[in-house]
């Protein structure tokens, strides 16, 4: 009698999992197959509609206790196996949203099935667990990008200038190399912490990120915080030696920003201010310090600063100040500056400058509309307004005394038809002055016509680059479209095949389109693969179903697709691909370039002028209407335009993973040795909620990377609080750090002077756009 009312409790319990399990199918059913049939209303995939459908029978027989319902599942997730490897092969990530959680419910229903006594039930929930685990083994598969060997260089003796980090891409050419191999791919499993310093908070209510690339020059560190207050450290125990607060104005500031300082020695000078570090604030000044003491140099310009407003006219707040240092190039400061995006026609001039390094003075200025004149504007006038402007460091060449200028956009952004002809010209390109004149030398486009916010995001590297002619003086230039330009940096010729290809045309009423675009194709691209519905993602079938009706939704005919006021277009990659500000890193020893890029659609459309609501789209002023990340007004042209990160309601990105990669590149191959996605999902997953879960998926990243002569590359950058090192022979993971916070600045390392040890340093600070911690730290590595 016990035994039958146990197997009664058991069945009654059966019973209520069976209802339950075939209450939830019925849900999910729904969920595919309601959106499944607009899906396919757009064009897109059936599949959706027959599985939902056919979900929901097997819930109907659930419910009802038949063992049918449990056939028909497995009949569901065969289907679901089957189209998934025929929609994306045996690509995990590729696979997770199509069978995760079919697979789940099917390893449940399995369980509750199980019927010793009944042959039918028993294998339906066998064939179900079967296939339930056989899934499980195929989502953990995932691509291989192969690697390839790099033969080791010889290592030259090193020199005291060669523990030492002068400009903040170490030389002026921004290589970010490093000479110095104490710290090699064989004992960096010992690397530890050495030190730890604050460097000081934002202004409350402010976001701030510590972007600094510190300087080691002599025996002191020197870099910025958030707040421009530059900081000059021991580089053996972290201790300040000065401070020197600038006590800036941050009104209208949309993220508190230091990229760095500059240092400039006076040749045969001695005493104070023979030794100087720069800073450029957010608040348009320009100061020079005694590297030693920290004080003001009083002989330049006026009680040791320059304002960065004079010749710019009228300049509301917020809409133009300096994020990167000054280039420092034969006793030149070289300048440009952030205008702030897609407010209106008229803003601030980009105009470029530089200044004399000892007194401060004007030596020249480039107003690419005005080619000839060289100093401030005339009385009454300005420097032209809405030129493109520099907002990432700028690099240059000593020897040949060339400034290279990477421009943005004239603004606003995403329209053309208010662009003059020299907008026109120099939008998106790299441009060589001369910086003893001024004058230019040559300028090379990148993006012609430019309504997808490509500005050049990063400076140009410079390398001596093979060619069947031999070694060529060369730059190599980063976009955000993850390619990436070789110029000679003597004419500005391509070093590698660039060919004009043709793209998609179909622009706005008024508008207009280059009917080409430029592609190295000499040179590998690390852009991410061309989109597809089939390339939509998400964690589950119900947001990978949204982004796939989204993406029917929208126009997207590839790179360059036109931004359009008749529906939404994506545009890939958006202004977070590919390269951002923190640039590349080259081995000039093994001639091999390392960079990190990202993979981060947008999702734009231009708002016809009378169609755009004047509370929304209206240009910023600080106290009334605050830039928005979103809606642009772009006051003064046809057009109002929104942009937005193509992500899903869950805040995840829409395109398959990767969403960055770290990669290097062989110059004298033209090939990529490897390329590996970047950071895992530890410390992000829906809603910015993190998921602990260290499964490498490659997540947003903002940072870039520093190279060893010993073979290491260095890097954080990611949402990830992790800080890195990579074996540059074979991409490689060596080692690992947490963080207390993300780092989003490039490493740098030094030897000091005083005890011969190398440290590698990075900033950690967080960011507010990756919700990944928020600190003031540099934190310094050394080995035991």
């Amino acid at each position: 009698m016990a035994e039958e009312d146990g197997q009664r409790q058991r069945g009654g319990l059966r019973r209520v999992l069976e209802r339950a399990f075939g209450g939830i199918s019925l849900l999910a059913g729904m969920g595919m197959a309601l959106p499944g049939a607009y899906l396919l209303t757009l064009g897109g995939s059936a599949y959706y509609l027959v599985a939902g459908v056919l979900l929901v029978a097997a819930a109907v027989d659930l419910w009802r206790g038949r063992a049918r319902g449990a056939w028909l599942f497995l009949l569901v997730w065969l289907g679901t196996l089957g189209w998934a490897l025929w929609e994306a092969g045996l690509d995990g990530w590729a696979l997770l949203p199509r069978l995760g959680l079919l697979t789940g419910m099917g390893i449940v229903l399995a369980l509750i099935r199980w019927r010793p006594g009944a042959r039918t039930a028993r294998v339906a929930a066998t064939a179900t667990a079967a296939a339930a685990l056989l899934a499980s083994i195929g989502l953990i598969l995932t691509g291989s990008h192969g690697n390839a060997s790099l033969l080791p260089v010889a290592s030259p003796a090193t020199s005291a200038a060669d523990g030492e980090w002068q400009h903040i891409g170490r030389t002026v050419g921004a290589d970010r190399f490093s000479p110095l191999d104490q710290i090699t791919p064989a004992n960096i499993g010992k690397l530890q912490v050495a030190w730890t310093a604050h460097l000081g908070m934002p202004p409350k209510g402010l976001a701030g990120t510590i972007e600094a690339t510190p300087l080691m020059v002599g025996d002191t560190l020197y870099t910025c915080n958030m707040n421009n207050a530059v900081i000059a450290i021991d580089p053996d125990t972290g201790k300040t030696r000065w401070t020197f607060d600038p006590k800036i104005d941050p009104a209208g500031v949309a993220m508190a920003v230091c990229r760095g300082v500059a240092y400039h020695r006076q040749p045969g000078a001695a005493g104070p201010c023979a030794a100087r570090i720069f800073v450029a604030t957010l608040d348009n000044r320009l100061i020079a310090l005694d590297a030693a003491t920290g004080r003001r140099c009083r002989d330049f310009g006026r009680n040791g600063e320059v304002s960065l407003l004079d010749g710019m006219g009228d300049v509301p707040k917020g809409y133009y100040y300096p994020t990167s240092p000054p280039a420092v190039i034969r006793d030149r400061l070289v300048i440009g500056g952030r205008v702030a995006d897609g407010q209106m026609v008229n803003e601030p001039s980009g105009v470029i400058r530089a200044f004399d390094a000892v007194t401060g003075r004007l030596a020249w200025a480039w107003d690419m509309s005005r080619p000839d004149r060289h100093g401030l504007p005339p009385a009454g006038e300005t420097y032209t307004r809405g030129t493109p402007n520099a907002w990432p460091p700028i690099s240059g060449d000593d020897r040949l005394g060339l400034a290279f200028v990477p421009l943005g956009n004239p603004t606003p952004d995403y329209v053309m038809s208010h662009r003059t002809p020299e907008m026109r010209r120099y939008g998106s390109s790299v441009v060589a002055l001369d910086v003893e004149t001024g004058k230019e030398r040559w300028h090379y486009q990148t993006t012609h016509l430019d309504v997808w916010d490509y500005d050049l995001p990063a400076p140009a590297s410079l390398v001596d680059f093979p060619t069947a002619r031999g070694l060529r003086p060369a730059l190599i230039q980063p976009t955000k479209r993850g390619q990436f330009f070789v110029l000679d940096r003597e004419t500005g010729r391509p070093l590698v095949e660039t060919v004009e290809r043709a793209v998609p045309q179909g622009a706005a009423p008024g508008e207009s389109l280059s009917p080409t675009q430029p592609y190295p194709v000499g040179m590998p691209s690390l852009a991410g693969p061309r989109l597809s519905e089939a390339r939509m993602w998400g964690i589950t079938p119900f947001d990978q179903i949204w982004c796939r009706i989204r993406f029917r939704q929208a126009r997207y005919d590839g790179d360059f697709t036109p931004v359009g006021a008749d529906r939404p277009s994506i545009v890939s990659p958006g202004y977070f691909g590919g390269s951002n500000w923190s640039g590349i890193s080259i081995d000039p020893e093994r001639r091999v370039m390392v960079a990190n890029v990202m993979h981060f659609p947008m999702y734009n459309q231009l708002i016809a002028r009378a169609d755009a609501d004047p509370a929304v789209f209206q240009p910023a002023r600080v106290g009334r209407h605050p830039i928005s990340g979103e809606n642009w007004a772009q006051q003064g042209t046809p057009y109002a335009v929104r942009t937005v990160p193509f992500v899903s309601p869950l805040k995840i990105p829409c395109n398959q993973p990767p969403y960055s990669e770290i990669a290097a590149v062989d110059l004298g191959r033209r090939a990529v040795l490897w390329r590996e996605p970047l950071g895992t999902a530890r410390d992000t997953g829906p809603w910015n909620v993190a998921s602990h879960l260290p499964i490498r998926v490659g997540v947003p990243a903002l940072g870039g990377t520093l190279v060893t002569r010993s073979g290491l590359v260095f890097i954080a950058a990611t949402q990830e609080r992790a800080f890195r090192a990579f074996d540059l022979r074979s991409g490689h993971l060596l080692w690992q750090d947490r963080l207390p916070a993300g780092g989003h600045a490039n490493p740098m390392t030094y030897r000091s002077p005083r005890t011969g040890r190398q440290y590698v340093v990075i900033p950690a600070s967080g960011h507010s756009r990756f919700a990944n911690g928020s600190a003031d730290l540099l934190v310094a590595y050394a080995l035991p």
